[in-house]
């Protein structure tokens, strides 16, 4: 194939898309409203989590299945995989819940005690047994986004500052922004804070599972920590609610008091793409490839529907799933 892809939308659907065609020696060009990855895109306020086993409590089998490629493709282009794995933990009340998350999980072990203590001083003297998920790992995804950019451009790859649709191939990874061709697309809303604390040390993330508002919390390091959890029916953008951050507070000040002292640095919030399934699709429209839906899931699946993506586009995908014809 020797035409040039155009892909419109840069965020890390359209990156990675990109980098698949780019490493097949496939020229591209991506078009964004945008000149770099920024606070515009739903991917910015990302956990980064690598964390397939603890996204089966809810996600479906190929969540769970696909999730599991991440963490070498991000390390293959290059970015930064801190594979400490993850953990899972509860207050002492809310036991039960621990336990119905082992039930629906894979790929972990219960620690307590001395075990606990090694893994996570800090946390030690407050929880008395966690869930560990060794095989999980996590990155900082605004250094990926930016990362993957600049490797893309550094390779050849054309950005241009526009949102037209050209004739030609064309991959169209606008997100949310493409409900003008998929009406079913929703939009799914996350908040999220930012904090720095000089008095609690992580080294993982850390998942706390409470009834009503459930959080995870991601070092970014240099005792900086991203807190997220909500999960909102809304396609409203870019604004947090006080409840939610409240909410987030209240659990990370729960985990560890010391939370409370800590200083926030940023809060904010996006709608991600969604299909009712809450699983990607990859639909082939004529010379139109849209790939979107992601849902809360875009730097754990992106590398595998970026591969899926690219095998329909040079006829060798062996295994088309997540791909839908559209003859309509």
């Amino acid at each position: 194939m020797t035409e040039t892809v155009t892909i419109r939308g840069a965020g890390i659907v359209g990156l990675c898309v990109a980098t698949e065609l780019m490493n097949r020696g496939i020229a591209v060009t991506l078009r964004d409203p945008a000149p770099s990855p920024g606070a515009h895109g739903c991917s910015w306020w990302a956990g980064g989590m690598l964390a397939p086993f603890c996204e089966g409590f809810t996600a479906e089998e190929p969540v769970v299945r696909l999730g599991q490629q991440a963490a070498d493709w991000w390390q293959a282009q290059g970015v930064e995989v801190i594979r400490r794995g993850s953990l899972v933990l509860t207050l002492e009340r809310d036991r039960r819940e621990l336990d119905q998350f082992a039930r629906r999980t894979t790929g972990h072990r219960l620690i307590t005690g001395k075990d606990l203590a090694e893994l996570e001083p800090h946390l030690a003297d407050r929880h008395d047994c966690a869930l560990y998920f060794g095989d999980e790992a996590h990155i900082d995804p605004r250094a990926a986004l930016m990362h993957l950019r600049n490797r893309l451009e550094q390779a050849g790859a054309r950005f241009e500052q526009s949102d037209a649709a050209p004739d030609g191939p064309v991959i169209d990874c606008r997100g949310l922004a493409a409900q003008d061709s998929l009406p079913d697309l929703r939009g799914v809303k996350g908040e999220m804070v930012v904090l720095r604390s000089r008095d609690v040390t992580l080294t993982r993330p850390v998942r706390l599972l409470h009834p009503r508002f459930p959080l995870y919390i991601v070092p970014r390091g240099n005792g900086v920590f991203m807190l997220g959890a909500t999960q909102i029916e809304s396609e409203e953008r870019n604004r947090a609610s006080a409840r939610s951050v409240m909410e987030l507070l209240s659990a990370a000040y729960a985990l560890h008091p010391a939370f409370g002292e800590a200083e926030v640095l940023e809060i904010g919030a996006d709608a991600r793409p969604a299909f009712p399934d809450n699983l990607p699709r990859v639909i082939r429209r004529g010379e139109t490839i849209h790939v979107n839906g992601l849902f809360r899931h875009g730097f754990l699946l992106s590398p595998a529907v970026a591969r899926m993506t690219v095998g329909l586009m040079t006829r060798d995908n062996e295994k088309p799933e997540f791909v839908h014809e559209d003859h309509g």
